[in-house]
């Protein structure tokens, strides 16, 4: 048995009485004594709190995906500037191979600022004008033995034949990507007669 007291709004008057009180017996009955118009759970701001911890979830999830997807494109981009450079590279390494002349090694190398790539020549105008490459002068090493031997080129007489030791540093760049490639290459050039060089 609860004591209940009920406000009667019509007379002004309070009733007091034992009552069995159960949860749908009175209209006003929310499981405490109720002595105002107003119920003691009120939920009027939870539905803020609910909409703006679903928002800031929504961004933070957002901003998730954009940050991966961005480093996705940048890593993609990367690779593919630093394939055009290598390629470009590659390409400067057969030129170097078609135009060497161990009589004129500066023939060899090309022309332009070293420290401007758009002054290098060009891959390919047509297709890809911002690969690049720049073949810097052949020099001989200057560790290890300078001429080489080559089997099968001995002959009666003492002669020896082989082949001459250059060093030469080929780069090549994508100024679209900016990615830059170095590569550090030895050339054997041959066969010369190194009989009395290489003894």
């Amino acid at each position: 048995m609860k004591d209940i007291r009920k406000y009667s709004k019509a007379r002004g008057q309070s009733v007091t009485g034992a009552h069995n009180a159960k949860q749908g017996d009175c209209p006003r009955f929310t499981g405490k004594a109720v002595e105002s118009g107003l119920s003691p759970w009120r939920n009027d701001g939870f539905a803020f709190i609910a909409a703006l911890l679903a928002l800031l979830l929504i961004t933070a999830i957002g901003m998730l995906v954009l940050t991966s997807s961005t480093s996705d494109i940048r890593t993609s981009m990367r690779i593919t500037g630093e394939k055009k450079a290598f390629s470009a590279a590659e390409t400067g390494l057969y030129k170097m191979i078609q135009n060497f002349n161990p009589d004129n090694l500066g023939g060899s190398a090309t022309s332009g600022s070293a420290t401007d790539p758009t002054t290098w020549p060009q891959v390919d105008s047509a297709t890809d004008p911002d690969s690049r490459y720049r073949i810097n002068t052949p020099t001989a090493p200057t560790s290890g033995a300078s001429y080489l031997p080559l089997a099968g080129y001995a002959i009666g007489g003492g002669q020896t034949w082989g082949q001459t030791r250059y060093n030469v540093g080929v780069t090549g760049t994508n100024t679209r990507y900016s990615s830059r490639v170095e590569v550090d290459v030895g050339v054997g050039y041959g066969p010369v007669e190194i009989s009395t060089k290489y003894n």
